[in-house]
Formats: C-alpha cells, sequence, structure tokens
C-alpha cells in the first residue's frame, strides 16, 4: 500500500517553495474563518491542525498557519503522475482514493528482501515526479522531502494499508504472517479501518476495550459485534488471509458548497443548487446512473435544515432541477445561508424507463445528451441552464480523498 503524506497540503509546499517548512492548511474557500481545513500539512499537524478543523481554531493552534484554497486540477494532475511512476516499478491493483493505491505482490516479489527493495524503488520514483514538477528553487527543503509516501507490506490489503499507517511521514512498514498478531497490539482500535466511534462503543459493549483482545476474539464474536458477516471478514483479515473486497455499488452522488459572503441570500443560494444540480446531473449520466431521490441541505449561522424527495428515477437535469425547486418552496427560511448541499440518492444502474409516445421526456435526453458533449468539447459552462447563472464562478470542482474528480463532467 503506498499512502501519500498529507497530498493536498505536500503538493501545495511542492509547487510554492516558500511554504515548505511551514504549517499550511488547504480550504476549499478562502477570505473566510467559516469553513475548515480539508488537509494540513505535516509542521502544522504538529500544533494539533487536521483535516476537518475549523479554519478560526487552526489560527488559535498555529498562529502562523499559512491557508491556502485548495487546487483540484493540481492535486489530479500529481496524482496521475504519481500512478504512473508506481506503475513503472509494479502494476498498481487499484487506486483507492487520490492519496492511496495498492500492488498485489507476486512471485519473487513476496519475499521481505525483494519487497523492500522494490518499496525503495517507488520512494525513488516518486521522488523524481517531485523534482520534475516542483519549479527550481534554492530552497533548504527539496521536493523529494516535500512530497513523499509511506508504504506498507502485508500478507493482505486490509494489513498493507495499517502499516502504511503505522510510520509518518515517509514510512516503510513490514508485516509477515510470523509477527501476527503480536505487531498489532500496540495500536487503538480506531487505527483500524472500519472501526469509528460507533463500532468501537459496540466493541466495548461486547467486551473488547484493546487491540490484543480483538485479535484474540472468536468469529463469532465478532460477527455479533459487527451484527452482519463484515465481522467474520474482519476476523479472516487479521489472520493475514485474502478475502476479496465486495464490490461497490455507489449509493449516493451530490456536491455541497460553502457559500462567499456575497451569495450568502436566498438568491444566491439557490444559484449554487442549481449550478451543484447540473454538475451533479451530469456525473449522474457519465457514470450511467439514474436517481430516484433528492436531499436539499442548508446550513444557517443558527442550525441546519434539510429534506428529501422521491421521484421515478431520471438522470434529466430538467426534472432534477424541478425536484430542487419543489424543495426549496419548502424550506424554512431562517437567517442567511452560509452552506447548500444536494444529494441523489436511490441510485439505479439502469436506464430510465422512457414512455414510448412520452416525445418531451425523448426531447429532454436529447438536450441534456447536447449539453454534455458541449461542456466536455469547449470546456465547462459553455451551455448551462439559467438558474446558475449568477453562480457560474463560485462552484468550482471539489475534491474529495476517496473519489478523483473528472475535470470533464465537474469542473
Amino acid at each position: 500500500m503506498v499512502d501519500f503524506n498529507s497530498y493536498f497540503a505536500s503538493v501545495e509546499q511542492l509547487l510554492e517553495p516558500h511554504l515548505r517548512g511551514r504549517p499550511v492548511g488547504v480550504v476549499p474557500v478562502k477570505d473566510t474563518d467559516s469553513t475548515c481545513c480539508i488537509a494540513a500539512s505535516k509542521e502544522a499537524k504538529l500544533f494539533g491542525v487536521k483535516t476537518g478543523t475549523g479554519v478560526r481554531e487552526a489560527k488559535q493552534l498555529c498562529a502562523g498557519i499559512q491557508i491556502v484554497e485548495s487546487r483540484p486540477e493540481e492535486y489530479i494532475r500529481l496524482h496521475h503522475l504519481l500512478v504512473a511512476a508506481v506503475e513503472s516499478c509494479t502494476h498498481v491493483e487499484e487506486v483507492t482514493s487520490i492519496d492511496e493505491m495498492w500492488c498485489q505482490l507476486t512471485g519473487r516479489q513476496c519475499q521481505r528482501g525483494n519487497a523492500e527493495s522494490l518499496a525503495r524503488e517507488i520512494k525513488g520514483a516518486i521522488a523524481r515526479v517531485a523534482e520534475k514538477a516542483s519549479p527550481r528553487t534554492r530552497h533548504h527543503l527539496t521536493a523529494a522531502a516535500t512530497l513523499t509516501g509511506s508504504i506498507g507490506i502485508a500478507p493482505n490489503y486490509y494489513l498493507a494499508k495499517l502499516a502504511s499507517d503505522m510510520q509518518k511521514p515517509d514510512g516503510l512498514v513490514v508485516i509477515e504472517l510470523c509477527d501476527l498478531p503480536h505487531k498489532l497490539h500496540a495500536l487503538e482500535l480506531r487505527d483500524f479501518c472500519g472501526i469509528g466511534p460507533n463500532m468501537e462503543r459496540r466493541l466495548r459493549e461486547c467486551g473488547i476495550r484493546t487491540v490484543e483482545r480483538l485479535c484474540r476474539a472468536t468469529e463469532k464474536e465478532l460477527r455479533y459485534a459487527w451484527h452482519s458477516v463484515e465481522g467474520a471478514r474482519m476476523w479472516r483479515l487479521l489472520r493475514g488471509e485474502n478475502v476479496p473486497r465486495p464490490p461497490v455499488h455507489k449509493r449516493v452522488i451530490g456536491h455541497s458548497h460553502v457559500l462567499p459572503p456575497e451569495l450568502r441570500s436566498d438568491e444566491g443560494a439557490r444559484a449554487v443548487c442549481h449550478r451543484l444540480i447540473q454538475k451533479a446531473a451530469m456525473r449522474l449520466r457519465k457514470a450511467g446512473y439514474c436517481a430516484g431521490g433528492l436531499q436539499l441541505g442548508v446550513r444557517h449561522q443558527e442550525g441546519s435544515w434539510s429534506d428529501d424527495i422521491i421521484f421515478t428515477e431520471t438522470q434529466d437535469t430538467l426534472e432534477l432541477l424541478h425536484a430542487l425547486d419543489t424543495l426549496w418552496n419548502r424550506r424554512e427560511r431562517g437567517s442567511a445561508p452560509k452552506k447548500v448541499a444536494v444529494t441523489f440518492f436511490r441510485l439505479n444502474l439502469r436506464q430510465a424507463s422512457t414512455p414510448m409516445f412520452d416525445y418531451l421526456r425523448r426531447d429532454h435526453a436529447a438536450l441534456c445528451a447536447a449539453v454534455d458533449k458541449v461542456n466536455i468539447g469547449f470546456g465547462s459552462n459553455k451551455v448551462y441552464f439559467g438558474g446558475a447563472h449568477n453562480a457560474l464562478t463560485y462552484t468550482p470542482m471539489r475534491i474529495a480523498f476517496t473519489r478523483i474528480p473528472d475535470p470533464e463532467t465537474e469542473g
């Protein structure tokens, strides 16, 4: 498993050498303290700043923190270069997120010495990408030291991910079958993927309060704790077995946006919602999904409101905008809106059914396809539905660690 350290912040330091060695917080929207950090540099983390820390709190924790606005296009560009660099050393089995990928070792690669040599080769390839992408500079911190990755080697992907988290930054940790389970005992329950606050509470209720006790638990105990077959999967993974990963089915598609001060009004918020719906609808069509429900959320100074609506599955932007208008008209009025979010749910991979004589819906499908084709061919926002007109420059592409956006459809 290759896990890039503080990825967004490291890319900013790579491309802007004056940020190297300084605490950096990456935010979706600059010039407002009401948003939060979507990434923090290694230096900022030493002060307690982490992903999700509010800007106001980050400035209190670290007086000298540099707040920079995210540049998703750059993170995606570097991501593809880094994937290619790792691929030049060994096959990348799966890209699990924008800052993480795993490789299946085969044959002699599985021998510890060979695996460690391969890991060092990958680190060298990463360093060469960093040096090539960095502006020429005399800064004392080199590009190679700025963008690093921690590598975990283990009998299965789950333990490899755990190993990559055990030594940061720029770590290299090997877990062999003979190391199990004692090498895991120093960890905390929350260090394990799939064990969040609720799962930790359920484990404690079952008498499992330490990792040592987790590793000693029977398959039956973990099935009971997880209330599903996922507990049996965990039992096998902890023993180093290669357990096939379950197929991933997308459950929701959506976008959210923290509103800049000039759009913190009903008119501004509605325009942003229209733009977000149009972006999400284009993603929906490209992924081959139809949606049967829409949730709208609005956060105000004093609180938040959300509601949803169910409808016949569709991927038609006009129908989805109509659903948005229905929700918008029944929302609770409050103080100035600060953030809006739209989410399509009840996703279905089947094409929406079109009645034989429903010419209007057929025309809508052709219109949406034409709009998508123009915007992909000539750039985003070349053609759009008018409700988004006042928000075109306020809904830039956003990026999540678990998903690599497509600039063609999300720009």
